[in-house]
């Protein structure tokens, strides 16, 4: 990593307008003696923060009437950097600026001898104890394109590295535990850890320790130098308890707004209805999402959570096609497959349900699990094991093969025959609107759809109530948005939906949902879901579906 491209080390430049929004917010302002404070930046890159900390340190400094030595001014930052060339163009840019400001070569080298470390934040260990101020642009690195032994490493050490976590959720657990007393963390990252599984734990170690004192929902801002996939958001933490969170909401990326934005959010003041600022009295213990974006939906949502059931505890169940771990292997053209008949079956992709219904492009998947479990013996399927014999050195590359090599042919999910015997409704994971769609008992789904069967309900008439509006209200409250305000249609997210039990349906409205799915007519199945639901006039129009969802977009 120490010689990785910007890619793969997750490298995200902020600019310079936002980075003096968030050294504002946190109070590292030149009115404050900055030289008796200390500032950590925890992957310093280019020095996009480091460098104005250090601006603010030297006017800070020079306004003293009797200023101290510049020598005494090492404990007042440290800035770390992984990557070996960017750490040296950093330690020049910094070294440059101290000159620049007065200070003597002798005593900029010194000061940049110590301020800047290389290293990697999450394993220096020879750190001071606490900082009043931490900002930054912690890196973005799936766990993925990290080695086992390294993730191993940080989930021994970080007890919020959880599921498949980013690398800056532990940048942002030691980043708070080095906070002092009243110190302040300012942040700005992917705002997914907010509401999705693998933030749970780094959510209860906030709300039990910590506070998030603001939060500045960053969607649609050019707050980087390039595009990001996830949207980001700038994050306030602090130790000390005040029971209350400031809320603002996109703000216009030029200087003179947000100063007006942060004079709003640091007013003591109450902020004024319909202001740019709102105010969240409480945020949800433990791991549960936050949902920091109050809203008429939201209220909806929870009016919803209140009255009705989980989507599982109505006799349904939501899952995930199967995952193989070599696609190429394992999937190919149905009648291509050379594999006994009942060794593979026809696969179902998100490229067959574009239009709404299935239309199977031809497909299949190996299947080498028994039906009651376990996997096939290859010596009684000839033809089976020349077809994976063939392609061994793929499927040996793997992971989970070179874990247990003596299951080197199993697909990363187990393939479950009955599934593809029974009706299910299908929904892509990436969509701008929902998307479900009918598929009666004849596919078995790939990894990128998400599944829903019921033992009580007509599928039909789940899939009316679902493309109603009701599953995307759900889903916008708890999903994280992607580039495109595109959504994720999760399993965890899509268990969160609520719906009424089947037997407090009227069959003649479900007979009239079954018949609005099969038409398309979504009038018909708004009017049956507002009463279902019991939704009040300004509720209908809150969920009324977009038009779009009678011709999915791809």
């Amino acid at each position: 990593m120490s010689q990785a491209g910007l890619e793969s080390r997750g490298a995200v430049f902020t600019r310079r307008e936002v980075v003096e929004f968030i050294l504002d917010l946190v109070g590292y302002t030149i009115n404050r003696p900055l030289w008796n404070s200390s500032l950590l930046e925890p992957s310093c890159g280019n020095g996009d923060f480091v460098l104005p900390a250090v601006e603010r340190l030297m006017t800070s400094w020079t306004r003293m009437e009797h200023p101290i030595p510049a020598r005494r001014l090492a404990r007042c930052i440290r800035a770390i950097e992984l990557h070996q060339v960017t750490f040296e163009e950093t330690r020049a840019r910094v070294s440059h600026a101290l000159c620049s400001a007065g200070i003597s070569e002798a005593d900029a080298a010194a000061l940049t001898e110590c301020w800047l470390v290389h290293g990697d934040f999450l394993l220096t260990d020879h750190l001071p104890p606490t900082y009043e101020f931490v900002v930054g642009n912690p890196p973005y690195v799936r766990q993925e394109l990290i080695p086992d032994a390294l993730v191993s490493e940080y989930r021994a050490r970080y007890e919020t590295v959880f599921d498949r976590a980013d690398l800056y959720v532990p940048f942002i657990e030691r980043s708070v535990k080095l906070l002092s007393p009243e110190g302040k963390l300012g942040i700005i990252c992917a705002d997914r850890w907010i509401k999705n599984r693998y933030g749970g734990p780094l959510r209860r170690l906030l709300t039990e320790q910590f506070q998030l004192h603001i939060y500045v929902d960053m969607v649609g801002t050019p707050a980087f130098h390039s595009d990001v996939i996830a949207y980001p958001g700038i994050f306030v933490i602090g130790r000390e308890k005040t029971g209350k969170t400031r809320v603002a909401r996109r703000p216009t990326i030029k200087s003179c707004s947000l100063a007006r934005l942060t004079h709003s959010i640091l007013d003591h003041k109450a902020p004024d209805s319909g202001g740019p600022v709102n105010e969240i009295s409480r945020i949800p213990l433990g791991t549960q999402p936050w949902i920091l974006n109050p809203s008429e939906e939201f209220t909806l949502v929870r009016r919803l959570e209140r009255d009705f059931l989980p989507l599982e505890n109505a006799a349904c169940k939501v899952g995930i096609g199967v995952a193989t771990g070599a696609d190429k292997a394992f999937v190919g053209p149905y009648d291509e497959i050379d594999v006994e008949d009942d060794r593979k079956l026809p696969l179902v992709t998100t490229r067959d349900i574009q239009s709404g219904d299935v239309r199977w492009q031809g497909l299949g998947v190996v299947n080498p699990f028994r039906n009651t479990g376990g996997l096939v013996p290859l010596s009684e399927y000839p033809r089976l094991n020349r077809y994976l014999d063939e392609r061994r050195a793929d499927l040996m590359a793997r992971h989970i093969s070179r874990k247990t090599p003596s299951n080197w042919y199993r697909t990363i999910d187990r393939i479950y025959l009955a599934l593809a015997t029974i009706p299910k409704l299908l929904i892509p994971d990436i969509k701008g609107e929902a998307h479900i769609v009918y598929e009666g008992g004849r596919f078995y789904p790939h990894h990128n759809l998400y599944y829903i069967t019921s033992r009580k309900w007509e599928l039909e008439a789940l899939q009316a109530i679902l493309l109603s509006g009701i599953a995307k209200l759900f889903v916008s409250a708890y999903s994280t948005r992607m580039r495109g305000g595109y959504l994720r249609f999760q399993a965890q997210y899509l268990r969160r939906i609520r719906i009424p039990c089947r037997s407090s349906v009227p069959d003649s409205t479900a007979s009239l949902l079954v018949e609005a799915a099969a038409s398309r007519d979504t009038d018909t199945c708004n009017v049956a879901v507002a009463e279902l639901y019991q939704l009040t006039l300004a509720e209908r129009a809150l969920i009324a579906p977009s038009p779009t969802l009678q011709h999915p977009g791809p």
